[in-house]
């Protein structure tokens, strides 16, 4: 049995020093150490040992035992950091050579005119706000002086969800909502997504961006809107910007004008660009009418203001010389990534 025991040693150290993986480990645990294995087969005939013969060939039993379980475990390491090794030289870095450049994005150019803008604003002592694109059919228009038959609240302009609740049409409403919050002195921006019934063309699109000034204060003149507004023009456009303006109508205002640039193409000669005018009309003001003021809880008498609104896109074309709105929506990074 002593011999037996040496040679299950020998020919179990030959096997795991050759073995592969660890399938082929396990398989010869089971072999020699399992419940049918040849080392336990051995322990099962002590039984049939003299009383002498049984303390040897425990031990000797039990340190073939152990020996095959630490070169079991033995082998087990070695096959693992071999493992190891193959990955690191199969999957090695070559530190050497030039990293792969990612693709960074950019501000559209939506975003750079209208930060500008905004700039240009806070500059002059305006405040920033927000309000809901889902407005009410009071705050679009009967606060704004557009009543009930005006033809503004067509639904071929207009997206209705219900007969009271709609996509405000213009950035006006947020204007009401701060006078009707906030006393005066007011100087306020308020820029944001518009929506209307047009169909997508070169020149319109059913969902746009409007920027809207207002200022509420005592003594507020046209004088203060035309300063305003050219300040504004040179500072985005340039110093040697020229302003003009023209009689029109706006419910909520009184008076109106629309505030044309001198095209900076061919400064006032005519051209493609002005088709031929020599200005390029970029958005419309007037002093606020005083049955606004009223809506919103401000005395007339005491207090006047003047409000003007823009459609960014608009700036952003004659500032880039653009001539197809649906270049800002389509996300071609052939065009985007000039800006």
């Amino acid at each position: 049995m002593k011999q037996e025991l040496e040679a299950i040693r020998q020919r179990a150290i030959s096997e795991l020093e050759a073995a592969k993986g660890q399938q082929e480990l396990e398989t010869l645990r089971v072999k020699y150490l399992g419940k049918k294995g040849e080392v336990t087969a051995i322990l099962k005939k002590m039984g049939s040992l003299s009383a002498e013969e049984r303390p040897v060939i425990g031990q000797l039993a039990n340190e073939v035992r152990t020996m095959i379980e630490d070169e079991i475990t033995k082998r087990a390491a070695e096959l693992k950091e071999a493992i190891l090794q193959e990955r690191l030289k199969n999957e090695a870095l070559d530190v050497t050579l030039p990293g792969r450049q990612r693709p960074l994005g950019a501000s559209h150019p939506l975003s750079i005119v209208l930060d500008e803008i905004k700039e240009i604003f806070v500059g002059m002592g305006f405040d920033i706000v927000d309000g809901p694109e889902v407005e009410t059919d009071y705050y679009n228009f009967e606060a704004l002086n557009i009543p009930k038959n005006h033809p503004a609240r067509d639904t071929q302009d207009t997206f209705y969800i219900n007969e009271n609740i709609l996509l405000r049409t213009q950035t006006s409403p947020v204007q009401v909502r701060v006078m009707e919050k906030q006393k005066p002195p007011i100087r306020i921006i308020s820029p944001g997504r518009v929506y209307r019934s047009d169909a997508v063309d070169a020149t319109h699109s059913p969902l746009f961006h409007q920027i809207e000034g207002l200022v509420v204060a005592e003594g507020i003149t046209f004088a203060d809107l035309k300063g305003t507004l050219e300040t504004f023009v040179k500072r985005l456009y340039g110093e040697d910007s020229v302003v003009r303006f023209r009689p029109h109508h706006f419910p909520f205002t009184e008076p109106s004008a629309e505030v044309d640039v001198q095209c900076f193409n061919c400064h006032g000669e005519g051209c493609r660009l002005c088709k031929g005018e020599g200005w390029i009309e970029i958005l419309g003001c007037g002093m606020v009418h005083p049955k606004v003021l009223q809506n919103c809880g401000i005395d007339p008498e005491k207090y006047s203001g003047f409000a003007l609104g823009m459609g960014l896109e608009r700036v952003v074309m004659r500032r880039y010389n653009i001539d197809d709105l649906r270049l800002f929506y389509e996300n071609d990074v052939r065009f985007l990534k000039q800006f």
